[in-house]
């Protein structure tokens, strides 16, 4: 996106410190694992946390990937978590599954990677069951970004665009080492379908506040107050400022600490889940195993929702 010619407006690209939180998240939730799950995973804790992204990347080359990301509730109305089911055979028999995947599956999808993933430690597949991790991991972060549940996912319906990376993104960018992150240890979800319901009802219900204190800051910070411009990869870009990250962080209330923990927490107790749905598997045997990389070419005629 050109801004004035000689500058970009800096958005995050799948392919760099862009998604420090997906990958934060992710390698938090391995620390809160058992003993039995730990001792596998921590070895392989790079991968865990630097695929958090792979998802991101697909959505630029696998054709029905980006829906996986996010669920735009308010195209439904206001009643729409009465009106949806909860379960995805029950959501095909009231509508049509076009008109469910144009307006997001996040947490149906999110709920059959779950059980993919569960498949995994039975079969005791190491490949898997650390590629479902990673992506397990991120789709239920996702699930957790109150933008991730809405029609004006970049503010481009208010004239706000733009701030599906600040929040997402430069906020924890800024700040997150500032945070507390620690969880507890892993619980298991009875109910894992209605966990992540859930999950999207909380982070839904702060979407307005994540829109309107954006916009009362903006009325108090000049714009030269409000952007900055830093150098990236030999670029000079717009960012959001300090000064107005940590106004805007403030203003929150720790909102973006709190969805990141109730993202750590989740993604941690859907692992442990799915390794009791398993049977309890012994791991120690998966501890040498090699991850192949997964190999992903962008498709330019593949056309998806932007700032996810």
């Amino acid at each position: 996106m050109m801004w004035a010619f000689s500058f970009l407006f800096w958005f995050p690209s799948f392919e760099d410190w862009g998604f420090y939180a997906h990958s934060l998240i992710n390698q938090q939730a391995v620390y809160s694992l058992p003993p039995e799950m730990i001792g596998y995973y921590k070895p392989h804790i790079q991968f865990v946390t630097e695929k958090a992204v792979n998802p991101d990347r697909r959505r630029y080359v696998v054709k029905g990937e980006a829906e996986k990301h996010y669920i735009d509730l308010d195209h439904y109305g206001d009643s729409a978590l009465f009106i949806l089911p909860k379960y995805w055979p029950e959501a095909l028999k009231k509508f049509s599954e076009d008109s469910l995947r144009a307006n997001g599956i996040g947490p149906w999808s999110a709920y059959l990677t779950l059980i993919s993933l569960t498949k995994a430690f039975e079969q005791k597949n190491p490949q898997a069951i650390l590629r479902l991790s990673a992506d397990l991991g991120h789709y239920i972060g996702d699930l957790n970004v109150p933008l991730h549940t809405t029609k004006n996912y970049n503010g481009q319906l208010t004239g706000q665009e733009g701030i599906h990376g600040f929040w997402e993104s430069r906020v924890p960018e800024l700040l997150a080492k500032n945070y507390s992150l620690w969880v507890g240890k892993a619980e298991y979800v009875e109910k894992p379908q209605l966990a992540l319901w859930d999950a999207v009802e909380k982070a839904h219900s702060q979407v307005d506040s994540v829109l309107r204190i954006e916009r009362e800051l903006t009325k108090n910070f000049p714009e030269d107050q409000k952007y900055s411009y830093e150098e990236r990869n030999g670029l000079t870009v717009r960012v959001y400022s300090r000064d107005f990250t940590e106004a805007y962080a403030q203003a929150l209330d720790h909102q973006i600490e709190r969805q990141m923990k109730r993202s750590i927490k989740m993604i941690a107790d859907f692992w442990y889940t799915a390794w009791v749905n398993a049977g309890q598997p012994d791991l120690s045997t998966l501890e040498g195993a090699v991850v192949e990389e997964e190999k992903l070419t962008p498709d330019p005629k593949l056309k998806v929702r932007e700032h996810l």
